[in-house]
């Protein structure tokens, strides 16, 4: 599969730059990162319906325009294939193969008091 997703990438480098009214590819582009950014999240939520509807046939036909979207958008963005590999190899080293890296606890910000101001529970003074 890497093997697919190189010769995607490589493909998509060099169609970006087409006629945008003969190369899809090119016109995903035009729009810039954020019409590519919707492109997955919507190719993604497409998957995942045809999952839970036990959509096999179509939740292959799916994955294989989310994973178009997301190799076009790592291509935007300047990412190549490797540098995800290399994260996955990373993961597992720590974590297992088939395990999913754990999120970061969010850090919470410490309440600052502007002075002259009154917040619930103290007096002024």
């Amino acid at each position: 599969m890497t093997d697919s997703v190189q010769r995607l990438h490589a493909a998509i480098a060099q169609a970006r730059g087409n006629d945008p009214s003969r190369s899809r590819t090119a016109k995903l582009f035009g729009g810039g990162l954020p019409k590519m950014a919707k492109k997955v999240a919507e190719e993604a939520v497409e998957t995942g319906i045809a999952a839970l509807q036990g959509q096999r046939h179509e939740t292959i036909l799916e994955s294989a325009d989310l994973i178009y979207n997301l190799v076009a958008l790592w291509s935007a963005m300047g990412i190549e294939p490797e540098d995800v590999w290399n994260e996955l190899d990373r993961r597992e080293q720590l974590y297992g193969i088939a395990e999913k890296i754990p999120k970061a606890p969010v850090p919470t910000r410490p309440k600052v008091r502007q002075p002259g101001k009154l917040t619930v529970g103290t007096s002024a003074r």
